[in-house]
């Protein structure tokens, strides 16, 4: 049975690429251009690896987190030369203001979003065969960092329901007994995220990680399609930096907005990070189209 991800199943060295240049250009660039394609992608791609419901679970918080940072800044920052009106403290509400709070909102959601992909593919044993044999601790730490959330909030599941079966459910009773069960199943958590940390820490230092000369199994292997990711990720990489090079992607909100003259360049750096950032979803969508005609050919 084939991976329902076509991209997990490259080389950790191209997943973890192709993570960082969209992390990187998402988090630098502030063109509205490019945070548009940035998120309507990293939304994309969340909806294909996690399904639909999962994803509206996350924009149940994702999106009143973004509407507070878009509000902020109008509210707090006043520079800007397109005065709307003002505010009952006296102070000028800006189009360029609010502006900067919408391009800021856009940029935290995607970004959230990017590392929710990011936790999906790029799994705790990708990370340790990158950086095991470079930074061995830091990148035990990491691993585990990364993977904490994910294995907090199916033990969180595990442990609220068996509270509930043992008569103590925590949205019974009143205030002060809602609070000790809370209490007693923060208690649980704590103990086991402390034991869990410690159990791996031992696993991991009876097995010799770190020790110079230790060898490692491996079962990932540099194939043709891996390079010619790994080649398409490098050009797209250097191409979108000799764009901010030469100040193709520039985008200003004060004092007022202003951004890079539009001309064959900057056109052809938009559709190459969209290509590069939609570069996961067009290798599922061909892989299933693939596997559809292998289906109807099947007697």
């Amino acid at each position: 049975m084939r991976s329902r991800d076509a991209f997990s199943g490259c080389h950790p060295l191209v997943n973890f690429l192709y993570f960082a240049l969209v992390l990187a250009f998402t988090m630098c660039l502030t063109h509205p251009v490019f945070q548009a394609v940035s998120l309507v992608s990293a939304l994309a791609y969340a909806v294909y690896l996690n399904g639909k419901k999962a994803v509206r679970a996350s924009l149940l918080y994702l999106l009143p987190m973004a509407l507070v940072a878009a509000v902020i800044n109008p509210a707090f920052n006043h520079q800007g030369a397109t005065i709307l009106t003002y505010l009952p403290s006296g102070n000028p509400l800006t189009l360029e203001s609010m502006a900067y709070g919408l391009g800021a909102a856009v940029m935290l959601s995607a970004v959230l979003l990017w590392f929710s992909c990011y936790t999906a593919v790029m799994t705790s044993d990708k990370f340790v065969y990158l950086f095991g044999r470079v930074i061995p601790a830091m990148s035990l730490i990491l691993s585990m960092t990364l993977r904490f959330v994910p294995k907090f909030r199916a033990q969180f599941a595990v442990v609220t329901e068996a509270q509930r079966c043992a008569g103590r459910d925590v949205s019974e009773g009143s205030v002060f007994q809602r609070l000790r069960k809370a209490a007693t199943i923060l208690s649980i958590m704590v103990t086991w995220s402390l034991e869990n940390a410690i159990e791996t820490a031992d696993s991991m230092k009876s097995r010799g990680y770190g020790l110079p000369g230790r060898t490692a199994f491996s079962i990932y292997r540099m194939d043709g399609r891996d390079k010619m990711a790994l080649g398409w990720l490098c050009f797209c990489g250097v191409f979108l930096f000799s764009g901010v090079l030469a100040g193709g992607l520039s985008w200003r909100y004060y004092p007022t907005m202003k951004g890079a003259a539009p001309g064959p360049l900057t056109v052809a750096w938009q559709v190459c990070y969209l290509a590069m950032c939609l570069t996961p979803v067009v290798m599922n969508r061909w892989e299933d189209r693939i596997w559809a005609r292998l289906a109807e050919d099947m007697p």
